[in-house]
């Protein structure tokens, strides 16, 4: 059931029309813009047979082997699984990537907890998101989740100027329905599918709306044309920028001519209230993964910062010493959230265990809003030399090496090749294209700010705060107006007083 990373390779040689730097893209697999992502989305393919880290990237059941990450989510266990496989993976890799499957097939669960309202907008709707769900175990696609569209004029509905700004239904077939428009999705170039789905609700208080529609979109169709930015790979030297030219995921303006979607793909059609439901719970789950990449940044952050700081011996001056302790109150904090998220964990709607989602959401904050921050403290640790030091190339010139050598080396510890490749890595992270990139990315990639306040907002227990105000300041229990849970902290209240949890943690 789990594919090779060969069988992935030739998966996405389907004649899908690929244009990066205004040419048109032969093969995506060799082509050296995506390459190096292709080969990693591989290589975690072929990780889930290795043996040395099979029983971490994947699980058996019935006799057959699938993929962790596709698993849905029924215990604490499972979640804990998730988290050892993505560290197991972005260890191996040496680096972070954030759209290679695992981080969005959760929104399609979020889809499974809709069931009800999918049922109420037609029940064979219900049916195909369990089967797409199943599917995705079962054939282990890589998936990808297709939701920013080119905007427009957005003080105006979509109807009162180009519809294509906003994709749609222009025709019902028999086979399916056909759609125009656009979509902003990262790795759609050399990925299977696509969750698409509506990203703005802007079509009032109407109950039915062509723009609210969401399907698998199979990206080997005819009438799809992926646009992509020029990507960093292969601007300069790996040696000299060894994230951007491994790491560096690139984002595809998929263009939809006139696609078909055949009704077995689609999840939702013009009902507004199930598209509503899927924007509110669409991360329900997803922002777990997104969160932990986090994690994972801030270790990187650490790594480049201490080492640069034990290297030249300030590490001991206590003003450096503050500096490195905010990254690591940065790191527990996102390393709390997500441990707790797991041990305060919810049943969903359909059953599912859902991180808690308060401190998920919240921890989504924590690692967007003070990313920038965190940066700008590892790079002043780092110091003025990651902008200012020569290429590998000047360290290998017979007339420059004996110069640079000399410069570079500190002790027998530290030699010139080894602070220059910790250099070249701290400015990458840090300082250069790649790293503004990711900073922006990180920033938009689920959704905008406002929108991650707006989910801390939807998920906090108010209730909570109220009643402890209400009791102390002696307040008559009519200020309370309703309530919508029992008194004391909701997570505390339900660690002790429910039996999700403790039957989770034993399982």
């Amino acid at each position: 059931m789990i594919r090779t990373g060969d069988e992935y390779i030739e998966s996405i040689r389907d004649g899908r029309e690929v244009y990066v730097g205004g040419e048109k893209v032969r093969d995506v697999a060799s082509h050296p813009m995506f390459k190096p992502l292709v080969d990693i989305r591989a290589r975690i393919y072929d990780m889930q047979h290795d043996a040395r880290t099979r029983h971490v990237m994947a699980y058996e059941e019935d006799g057959e082997w699938s993929a962790i990450g596709n698993k849905l989510p029924h215990t604490q266990a499972d979640w804990w699984d998730k988290r050892r496989a993505t560290d197991t993976l972005l260890e191996d890799i040496g680096g972070i990537v954030t759209r290679v499957g695992d981080e969005t097939v959760g929104e399609m669960w979020s889809l499974f907890d809709g069931q009800d309202v999918l049922n109420e907008v037609d029940p064979q709707f219900s049916a195909n998101i369990r089967n797409h769900i199943s599917r995705v175990i079962k054939a282990d696609p890589f998936h990808v989740s297709a939701n920013t569209d080119p905007k427009g004029d957005r003080s105006r509905p979509p109807q009162e100027q180009d519809p294509d700004m906003l994709l749609h239904v222009v025709k019902e077939t028999d086979a399916g329905i056909v759609v125009r428009g656009a979509k902003y999705e990262t790795a759609a170039a050399y990925a299977n599918q696509a969750f698409t789905k509506p990203t703005i609700a802007n079509w009032g208080s109407e109950a039915y709306s062509d723009y609210a529609v969401g399907f698998i979109c199979d990206l080997g169709s005819p009438g799809l044309k992926f646009i992509c930015r020029t990507g960093f790979a292969g601007r300069a030297p790996a040696a000299d920028y060894p994230l951007s030219s491994k790491f560096d995921e690139v984002d595809t303006l998929v263009i939809f001519d006139n696609v078909l979607i055949p009704w077995e793909n689609v999840l939702f059609y013009r009902h507004t209230r199930a598209a509503m439901f899927m924007r509110a719970t669409l991360h329900r789950y997803s922002a777990f993964a997104f969160v932990q990449r986090n994690l994972k940044l801030a270790d990187m952050m650490i790594g480049v910062a201490l080492f640069n700081a034990r290297q030249t011996g300030l590490d001991k001056h206590q003003a450096v010493q503050e500096k490195l302790a905010q990254l690591a109150v940065y790191r527990e904090g996102l390393n709390a959230h997500l441990t707790a998220a797991i041990a305060l964990a919810e049943r969903s709607p359909g059953g599912l265990m859902m991180p808690n989602q308060s401190l998920l959401y919240t921890g989504r904050v924590l690692a967007c809003s003070q990313l920038h921050e965190m940066m700008h403290i590892a790079r002043e640790l780092c110091g003025g030399q990651i902008c200012v030091t020569p290429d590998k190339a000047d360290f290998d010139a017979p007339e420059t090496k004996p110069w640079l050598d000399k410069f570079y080396t500190i002790n027998e510890d530290w030699i010139a090749d080894d602070r220059r490749k910790l250099l070249a890595f701290a400015r990458d992270l840090l300082n250069s294209d790649y790293a503004g990139h990711r900073l922006t990315f990180q920033l938009f990639a689920q959704s905008p700010p406002f929108a991650h306040l707006a989910a801390v907002y939807r998920n906090f227990d108010w209730d909570g705060p109220l009643e402890l105000v209400q009791k102390a300041a002696g307040l008559s229990e009519n200020v309370l107006g309703k309530t919508t849970r029992t008194a004391g902290d909701s997570a505390v209240s339900q660690w002790f007083n429910t039996a999700v949890p403790s039957t989770a943690a034993a399982e």
